[in-house]
């Protein structure tokens, strides 16, 4: 993979990386990585973006402490780069800023194989993986490059959040990856991003979550309304699945002119990927693998009943499809 990519990559490449739209730590960890890289073995200077924001602390902390420079994707233009490399996600998943016409040339992903990324050049889409940081670190050890502090930190926190301390879809490599990069972290560092500081908006979304949230047989379902950021429905399906005996947690919620969904489940052999794709349908866009997914639908109209019956929808779609008997379910807080 190293020397397809000394090839690809010359010297004097105008390379872009492009993470997924409002990126977790894996996918920034992962673009950082592969910028020094790339920086190392073909002295190329890529550019990392990306679209959205980065809303939940722990990520933006991540950012901060990480001191690589971003630039957002909506500001590009993409006929300025010779090659695009896709981290974290893939070509026409819905949930990049790629242009739809182009084909990137290097796309590195633990998600499974969309039929577009065949096509690409360069590619390396391991499933069985449970992050893509995990790939990146492997890079970097077959290329005998030792991570500075701040890279391995993130890399290191990245296959962390991503499989939850290793024990969501972790493989024996996110094992041996996050092994091999703890010596290297700092620890001090690690902490300020596990422990960062949240808006009182989190606190105020949070009460939301836990008011609207209603029980139905296991599957734990919270419409949290207007988003502070757009990843918040993941932090808060997380928080959910916590719950005793609930194997699947749905969060759904509005940010700007769009609706995201956020899928969990505690089975591990569950396909949470395939029951949003069909949830969702063509409406929107939606993705994910085998314990967690997520997705993101249009808003044609963004009146209060209007978006209140396509949750409504959607919730009854992913209740049939577990097989649970539709009603009102049981509030988690009375």
């Amino acid at each position: 993979m190293l020397a397809r990519l000394r090839e690809m990559v010359p010297r004097g490449t105008r390379l872009l990386i492009l993470t997924h739209n409002n990126p977790d730590p894996d996918s920034l960890a992962s673009a950082a990585a592969l910028r020094f890289l790339l920086a190392e073995i073909a002295a190329v200077e890529a550019v990392l973006a990306f679209g959205g924001i980065v809303g939940r602390a722990e990520n933006r902390a991540l950012l901060r402490y990480l001191a690589v420079k971003t630039q957002p994707a909506e500001a590009l233009s993409f006929d300025e780069f010779d090659l695009v490399a896709l981290v974290d996600t893939q070509p026409r998943t819905g949930n990049n800023s790629l242009p739809p016409d182009r084909l990137p040339a290097i796309v590195i992903d633990h998600h499974p194989m969309r039929r577009q990324t065949r096509q690409v050049p360069l590619r390396d889409v391991r499933r069985g993986y449970g992050a893509t940081s995990t790939i990146l670190t492997e890079y970097l050890q077959t290329a005998g490059m030792t991570p500075e502090a701040r890279l391995a930190t993130a890399l290191f926190y990245a296959i962390r959040s991503e499989t939850q301390d290793l024990g969501r879809e972790a493989s024996r490599a996110d094992v041996e990856a996050a092994l091999y990069l703890f010596p290297f972290t700092n620890r001090r560092l690690l902490s300020r991003i596990e422990y960062s500081r949240v808006p009182l908006e989190y606190f105020r979304a949070l009460g939301r979550v836990l008011k609207n949230a209603t029980i139905h047989d296991g599957v734990v379902i919270s419409r949290l309304g207007e988003l502070e950021y757009p990843d918040m429905v993941a932090e808060m399906a997380d928080l959910l699945l916590r719950l005793e005996d609930a194997r699947w947690a749905v969060c759904l919620g509005t940010y700007g002119d769009d609706l995201f969904l956020s899928l969990r489940t505690s089975e591990a052999d569950a396909n949470a990927g395939a029951f949003i794709r069909r949830a969702v349908g063509r409406i929107g866009a939606a993705g994910g693998h085998g314990m967690m997914a997520g997705g993101r639908i249009p808003l044609k109209d963004r009146e209060a009943k209007a978006v209140a019956r396509l949750e409504e929808r959607l919730i009854g779609r992913f209740l049939r499809a577990l097989k649970v008997p539709p009603g009102p379910g049981v509030r988690l807080v009375p």
